[in-house]
């Protein structure tokens, strides 16, 4: 019976997780074809306060919300045309962004090694979506580099650091709850 709430305990997170992330979404700066927001923010925290699969799959559950045409993405959008769209590369990196950091916090638990593999799926968010960029633009890479990733760099390295704060005061409260 305890294996059943621990599941439910886990897909309600992930629900939870899927919906911060659509909240994070619409606090946009636009500043280019590529919005500035919280997503990458909601993608961290969920890769640091759930296991890997759990993770994984609240980003997916907010993607095929996207994808289905539930305004969840960025300036309250959403669709197929969005999700396929110039930014739509980014937005299925958010999966390795909460992969990356999930696996790090879960095998280690060091900020010494959580921080390089919040980088590390960062990184592939970039490539994907400076790929799919430019597939579907006609970019080149300078161009989608500087128009979808340098002025990104900074900010989501900040998001990520911002992320570890916060895990670390959510699990100090949940601990002094149990």
């Amino acid at each position: 019976m305890e294996q059943h709430i621990i599941k439910a305990r886990q897909m309600v997170s992930a629900a939870i997780f899927a919906a911060v992330l659509a909240v994070l979404s619409q606090i946009v700066l636009p500043i280019g074809p590529v919005p500035f927001n919280l997503a990458v923010l909601g993608a961290y925290l969920s890769g640091c306060l759930m296991p890997p699969i759990w993770a994984v799959s609240s980003v997916g559950v907010y993607l095929l919300m996207g994808l289905i045409g539930i305004p969840v993405f960025a300036g309250f959008s959403g669709g197929p045309a969005v999700f396929f769209g110039p930014t739509g590369g980014y937005l299925a990196g958010y999966l390795f962004i909460a992969l990356c950091t999930s696996f790090a916090v879960h095998r280690s638990g060091k900020i010494s090694r959580i921080f390089p593999a919040m980088i590390a799926g960062l990184a592939i968010c970039y490539l994907l979506g400076t790929g799919w960029f430019m597939l579907v633009t006609g970019s080149r890479l300078g161009e989608s580099l500087m128009l979808c990733v340098v002025p990104f760099i900074l900010p989501d390295l900040c998001k990520a650091v911002v992320a570890l704060i916060l895990t670390r005061s959510v699990k100090a409260r949940m601990s002094h709850r149990t």
